[in-house]
């Protein structure tokens, strides 16, 4: 009996132990809401704690991230997409729970439906072949998202039977599927790289795309038109004392990026032991120590230029180029098909997409380009516009990331001016900003 206690002692220390405690705070900053964690330290918790955020269209303003031998803590300076703290408690609430069972992993499904994975080589009218052969093979496309980047494209796509309304099992349907699409994809010049796969369940799906780009090397490919001088800057030197690999990105700030840049490095099984991250203005900077998952930091020149090309792609993979053109309608048969075949003959192409349907209703958001890259004028979108429904599509600004004044006043900080500090500097310092330790300066 005495035993038996005791082993139930110790299976309550041990959940203790693995269970994050989760703390957020509306009453240390003045501008933010502070979101923090403490949890045993494993390799994918900081991406999973950060995916909890940006799902919910969160913005991270401020971040720091320490891990003590085994144990992982960080702080999140979150506000709202309008640059408010989170005050309902509804969502309050939904990240308390979703961040104290981060450390027993999550299950995702495709809640019903099929999804399929193309990449391939863009080109103008692309997604508008894709749509014409689902809607011909009466496949419904309930949500979809699609990154192009460098040349290539990465689309999943999520359908269901139009017939029956359930997930499309029949092999011999699925074959096909794949079949029409993979030739759509290859076209004229892409008979080796284009991919198509089907499947009943997949990972997140932006970390999903992640990983197809990945695959499918698109770091490797030059831009066929480079538009934006803009380009995120990142340095990679290691410090030798500490065996620690330091990453530097000086970038634009926008929505999911830490998202981005955090998934990147965990699909490449490197994990981070201390960050900082902080935006002003428009402009975001970010500081990352990190090992591989074997201990060793990065230990080759080919290796260290991978690493910055990778980062790079994953910032830019997710940037907005085109205009924003919102479509808000009663979903029907064919739809995407034939608004995104106005887009093809109007000489548009999709940079990027999220296709979504919900209580019959489609919403969708298209950033489109001319042909070469370069933004559409004003004459073709209007006349896009006339042909699909003057109120159902409408062109939308690019929602800006909010930031308070005193944010704007601060200066950003150089990557040139990096400076290695000693580990245990940068551990008081992030405990300082986790709320474990007093100043004493």
């Amino acid at each position: 009996m005495e035993w038996a206690a005791c082993l139930d002692e110790y299976e309550k220390l041990v959940f203790r132990m693995n269970t994050p405690r989760v703390v957020i705070d509306n009453a240390v900053c003045s501008n933010a809401t502070l979101v923090k964690v403490d949890s045993a330290r494993r390799h994918v918790i900081l991406l999973e704690a950060v995916q909890v955020l940006t799902d919910l269209n969160l913005t991270i303003k401020k971040a720091y991230i320490s891990s003590d031998g085994r144990w992982f803590m960080d702080v999140f300076h979150v506000t709202d997409q309008n640059g408010n703290k989170l005050t309902d408690e509804s969502v309050i609430n939904y990240i308390e729970q979703s961040l104290g069972t981060i450390h027993f992993g999550t299950s995702s499904c495709s809640n019903g439906l099929t999804a399929l994975e193309l990449t391939g080589t863009d080109r103008v009218g692309l997604l508008s072949e894709v749509f014409a052969v689902l809607a011909e093979l009466q496949c419904n496309v309930v949500e979809s998202k699609v990154w192009t980047h460098n040349g290539r494209i990465a689309s999943l796509i999520y359908v269901k039977d139009c017939d029956s309304g359930c997930p499309i099992e029949d092999s011999q349907k699925i074959d096909t599927i794949e079949a029409r699409l993979r030739t759509v994809l290859k076209g004229d010049n892409d008979i080796r790289s284009a991919k198509t796969s089907v499947s009943m369940a997949v990972t997140h799906t932006e970390r999903r795309l992640h990983q197809m780009m990945f695959a499918d090397r698109d770091y490797e490919r030059k831009p066929i038109l480079q538009l934006c001088t803009d380009s995120p800057i990142v340095m990679v030197q290691n410090w030798a004392e500490r065996s620690y690999s330091v990453v530097n990105i000086q970038c634009k700030d926008r929505a999911k990026l830490l998202f981005d840049v955090v998934c990147t490095m965990t699909d490449m099984d490197y994990v981070v032991f201390h960050a900082t991250i902080k935006t002003a203005g428009d402009r975001a900077h970010m500081e990352f120590y990190i090992r591989h998952t074997d201990g060793t930091p990065i230990s080759s020149e080919p290796e260290r230029h991978r690493v910055i090309q990778c980062l790079q792609a994953a910032i830019e993979r997710r940037a907005s180029e085109g205009v924003r053109l919102e479509l808000c309608t009663e979903d029907r048969p064919g739809l995407l098909a034939k608004v995104t075949r106005t887009f093809r003959e109007a000489g548009l192409n999709v940079t990027r997409a999220e296709i979504s349907t919900s209580t019959d209703k489609a919403q969708n958001v298209f950033y489109v380009t001319d042909a070469i890259g370069n933004p559409a004028d004003r004459e073709t979108i209007d006349a896009v516009r006339q042909r699909v429904g003057l109120s159902d599509l409408k062109v939308k600004e690019l929602p800006l990331i909010c930031h308070s004044k005193g944010e704007r006043e601060e200066q950003a900080v150089g990557v040139g001016g990096t400076v290695l500090l000693s580990l245990g500097s940068l551990v008081r310092r992030n405990l300082y900003n986790l709320g474990l330790i007093r100043s004493f300066s």
